[in-house]
């Protein structure tokens, strides 16, 4: 119960979390802070979630900045924060993996400097819950630990790079504050309904899948070995917000990522067959591949961001031991991507025209 607090609203993410507290009666106030642009669409999205959990819990929106000492509120607001017993969530970041280093740099790593200050600083914190990122592992391979924070050699993206270095700043937080590090593996919709809000991560192979099938065969880009891991949406709210919930998850690195991932030539045959009917044939290779994506104007007509291609060779396995041991006995577990490729299809087909469900790419 108490008060939540959250940054990252009105995302897919914290909005799910948000319903999910309400649906389980575990908060009895809201606070977002959400930047001027986004205020007015954060006030709407506060509304609507009441309205259909049918729920009367205050839920103020704070026009702040992360990046700014005390969000740039007013000492007023701070005061009032202050006064509450908080769990906070933060969740406010770049996702992008096209995303300039200045601007990663200054939401993820600088927006947490602010959010770990706030933390520090207040009297009363139940519990930090930090969205961080299976991928802060870079391009080290092969089995990647709950309880590693290893800088690699090199990073694929700066969205990589400024999550490594933010999570190093929660860490160090461990020792003074009730702290949950929850690393997801790449998020996808709902497990059963397909439901989700933005088509980027495998949902760039849909796109692209898509955009080829009038062609008479569709090749498998390049050859490889390695796995991907997509989590369902429902399994990253639900483990959360239990996880949110025991003390024993305070003080742990958890990877939220899928024990059993699949092959990503397995996945995207039959991410071919549900868009088109039909199996993979041939391959193009990567090299090629990744020269046509060097062309904005082909990502754009494909809907593939080049970065993309970054993760298929990628070979890496996520040990989940942790999360494992926490979640035992809650009935809360990953759903098999292979089984959910028809409902995540459905959802796709069904909404593919809509723009509004499209990332801008470049």
């Amino acid at each position: 119960m108490g008060a939540h607090f959250f940054t990252g609203f009105p995302g897919f993410i914290a909005t799910e979390l948000i319903k999910e507290l309400v649906r389980l009666g575990q908060v009895e106030k809201l606070y977002a802070v959400v930047q001027a642009g986004q205020g007015e669409l954060a006030k709407s999205k506060a509304a609507s979630i009441m309205a259909e959990m049918n729920a009367t819990i205050p839920f103020d929106i704070i026009v702040g900045d992360i990046t700014q000492e005390n969000f740039g509120m007013d000492q007023q607001i701070m005061d009032q924060l202050n006064s509450e017993m908080l769990t906070v969530w933060h969740l406010a970041a770049i996702y992008d993996l096209a995303v300039k280093a200045e601007i990663a740099w200054d939401v993820n790593v600088e927006g947490t400097r602010q959010v770990n200050t706030f933390v520090r600083n207040h009297p009363s914190i139940t519990r930090y819950m930090y969205f961080s990122t299976a991928y802060v592992a870079g391009k080290r391979e092969g089995m990647l630990l709950e309880t590693e924070l290893l800088r690699p050699t090199a990073f694929k993206n700066h969205y990589e790079e400024t999550k490594f270095e933010a999570e190093l700043l929660v860490e160090e937080l461990k020792s003074d504050v009730a702290v949950t590090i929850i690393r997801p593996g790449i998020v996808r919709g709902h497990s059963e309904t397909g439901q989700t809000i933005k088509f980027d991560g495998p949902y760039f192979f849909m796109n692209m899948i898509d955009r080829l099938k009038w062609m008479p065969i569709i090749p498998y880009v390049g050859k490889t070995t390695a796995c991907i891991n997509v989590v369902p949406i429902d399994y990253i709210i639900n483990a959360t917000v239990f996880l949110a919930s025991r003390a024993e998850a305070a003080g742990q690195t958890i990877h939220l990522t899928d024990p059993s991932p699949h092959p990503i030539e397995e996945i995207y045959e039959a991410m071919v067959f549900e868009l088109t009917g039909k199996r993979p044939k041939g391959r193009l290779p990567l090299v090629l591949a990744e020269k046509g994506l060097s062309s904005i104007r082909l990502q754009r007509k494909l809907g593939v961001e080049a970065q993309t291609m970054d993760y298929l060779t990628w070979n890496a396995t996520f040990d989940t031991a942790i999360a494992q041991k926490l979640l035992a006995g809650s009935g809360i577990s990953c759903a098999d991507f292979l089984q959910s490729i028809p409902s995540m299809t459905a959802f796709y087909e069904d909404n593919k025209n809509n723009p509004d469900f499209h990332i801008k790419i470049g």
